[in-house]
């Protein structure tokens, strides 16, 4: 097992990774855990994982419930939220109850934001069973539900108490949904550490394989990137914003085509190699580069081309993109492969030029 910790303004906790953590509950997150719990998953992890972790709580005497929600990216919304708050109300959860997400960023996102708005606050914990969760969406407090113009556009920034990430979960996981996470994976190494991009580029069979010790590795290497930002950046105001690369078109994406058509990390690995073309057009990146990112993606069985559709659209649902300001788009871009930069963008006729072929 490895641990990190995560140092915020708001305050610090601890990231466990290592393989059959779900079984140790009991004792890696005792101190984490209020008198009572509310364990909330979905249809999907629940046979895989909730009674190895109701276990876990009976072991420490912890009374809990468990909200068993339906899976997938369509049902993040307010509708479902509120089954959250029905379950918790229902069960009389208090103020100092911890609720539990065990899933992935789904899960992860809903729960934190019921956390952060019930009774004004609940201390929460992250147990990501996906790989995308484990690397980014479960470290650094962002949570949120998505609206029909715009995902994770209403939410909170508000920190769990722990997170878990046992990498023997992946062991269930779908091989798309792998890839998906891949997607955030190969983010890291292109905004921000050239190196662990080379690595990466060594070692994808490796990890599309599911080979341990290298996917600790990354998932170690992601989370240490992800805590450094964060700590520095805790409410996106500066460099977090980084880690959106990619996803400005990715979310456009998942608007246009209905939220799970296109997995996030799917969405993500396309607007990516958007997002370098687009640096592309400003003059900061090489052709090659963009390539490089592109044949990565595609190693990690990922699209690098997003679905056709009319320019006005992609227009329309970028700009709803958290990233605006003053009515400007903002976009995370490339000066150079490991370097991220955030430029806004006021000539049409750029993007018009970066998406052409796909419109």
């Amino acid at each position: 097992m490895r641990t990190l910790t995560v140092e915020t303004p708001s305050h610090q906790y601890p990231i466990f990774i290592g393989e059959n953590l779900l079984a140790q509950t009991d004792t890696l997150l005792r101190p984490y855990i209020g008198k009572k719990a509310a364990i909330v998953t979905n249809e999907t992890i629940a046979p895989l994982y909730l009674h190895t972790l109701q276990t876990a709580l009976d072991k420490l005497g912890i009374p809990h419930f468990s909200i068993v929600l339906p899976d997938g990216e369509r049902y993040k919304d307010w509708q479902t939220l509120n089954l959250i708050f029905d379950g918790l109300m229902q069960n009389r959860a208090e103020r100092k109850t911890t609720l539990i997400a065990l899933g992935g960023g789904v899960i992860g996102d809903m729960v934190g934001f019921a956390a952060a708005t019930y009774q004004r606050g609940t201390p929460f914990i992250q147990i990501p069973t996906t790989l995308l969760s484990q690397v980014d969406s479960s470290v650094g407090g962002k949570t949120a539900i998505n609206h029909p113009l715009g995902k994770n556009m209403i939410g909170a920034f508000y920190q769990p108490q722990a997170v878990l990430a046992d990498l023997s979960t992946l062991g269930t996981l779908p091989r798309r949904e792998l890839s998906a996470g891949m997607a955030e994976v190969v983010k890291y190494g292109a905004l921000g550490d050239l190196d662990f991009l080379e690595w990466l580029e060594q070692n994808i069979t490796a990890l599309m394989r599911q080979d341990q010790a290298v996917l600790t590795e990354a998932v170690y290497h992601c989370c240490r990137m992800k805590a450094d930002i964060v700590a520095q950046d805790e409410t996106e105001q500066g460099i977090r914003a980084w880690l959106n690369l990619g996803h400005t078109f990715g979310h456009a994406i998942e608007a246009e085509m209905g939220y799970g058509v296109w997995l996030h990390g799917e969405a993500v690995a396309a607007g990516m190699v958007l997002a370098c073309r687009l640096s592309e057009q400003l003059g900061r990146l090489k052709s090659k580069d963009t390539e490089r990112i592109a044949a990565l993606l595609e190693k990690a069985e990922l699209p690098v081309a997003p679905p056709r559709f009319d320019f006005e659209k992609w227009i329309a649902h970028m700009q709803h993109d958290k990233k605006v300001s003053s009515g400007v788009m903002r976009f995370v871009g490339l000066n150079r492969l490991g370097e991220a930069n955030i430029t806004e963008i006021t000539d049409m006729e750029i993007l018009r030029k970066t998406l052409q072929p796909y419109v």
